[in-house]
């Protein structure tokens, strides 16, 4: 009988793993993307749902920051939930981000839209499998890029205010290249976890959904930096 220690086993759960974290990632591009659409692509539902007279709703605001909060549940507490409560916070996370990327259907053609949506896939495979099959430890250059990307979202939130839009520029292009690293950076760290023998089969079926989620949410802010450099507007 085959164990973990049999390299052909172990190839064949990493593989499954990496399987798993991938279905995850789709799930929430399909459930986000179908949602974005149906909202998004008729402005009388976007604003019947989000907007009053005055502005925008409050289920709009709880809507634009409930991601947050799901992920940081998920993310911090997926060892004392079940897998099934992971997966519900999971689609639920993916429809709130759904309803809130609506709003890119109102101010983008939808042929910017799928044309950035197609670039954006082509980066995220080409580093997805860079950092799958790459020899070279990406620790400190991920520790690196997270620190970059601090930096972006604080100089981001003095822009609000500035309204300077050279430094907004700058901000979206380092943005690319922050979140096309980090998604090589993050698909070895899955692969350390996917060949790892120190997690039981319930944990690593829980960190495949987190794992799903980390690149979901990779892929969706690279969609949307990109989306700021290559979008047509309406």
């Amino acid at each position: 009988m085959q164990n973990s220690s049999n390299p052909s086993h172990q190839a064949i759960l990493a593989s499954n793993f990496i399987r798993s974290v991938y279905s995850y990632m789709f799930l929430a591009l399909a459930i986000s993307g179908v949602l974005a659409y149906a909202i998004g692509s008729n402005p009388v539902t976007f604003e019947r749902l989000f907007q009053t007279e005055t502005g925008f709703s409050t289920l709009f605001w709880v809507i634009l920051f409930l991601p947050v909060v799901l992920s940081l549940i998920i993310q911090w507490g997926f060892q004392r939930l079940s897998q099934e409560i992971l997966l519900l916070l999971f689609v639920a996370y993916s429809a709130a981000m759904g309803c809130t990327l609506s709003s890119i259907f109102l101010v983008n053609d939808l042929g910017s839209i799928a044309f950035t949506f197609f670039v954006a896939s082509g980066a995220f495979a080409g580093m997805a499998v860079l950092g799958y099959t790459t020899k070279t430890d990406l620790t400190k250059f991920g520790s690196l890029l997270y620190m970059v990307l601090i930096g972006m979202i604080l100089a981001g939130l003095v822009n609000m205010f500035l309204g300077n839009g050279m430094l907004d520029f700058v901000i979206t292009v380092v943005g690319v290249f922050v979140f096309t690293g980090l998604i090589a950076y993050q698909m070895q760290q899955l692969k350390n976890v996917a060949f790892s023998s120190g997690f039981d089969e319930s944990t690593k079926n829980k960190l495949a959904i987190i794992g799903g989620l980390q690149l979901y949410i990779l892929f969706i802010n690279l969609f949307l930096t990109l989306l700021r450099l290559l979008g047509g507007r309406d």
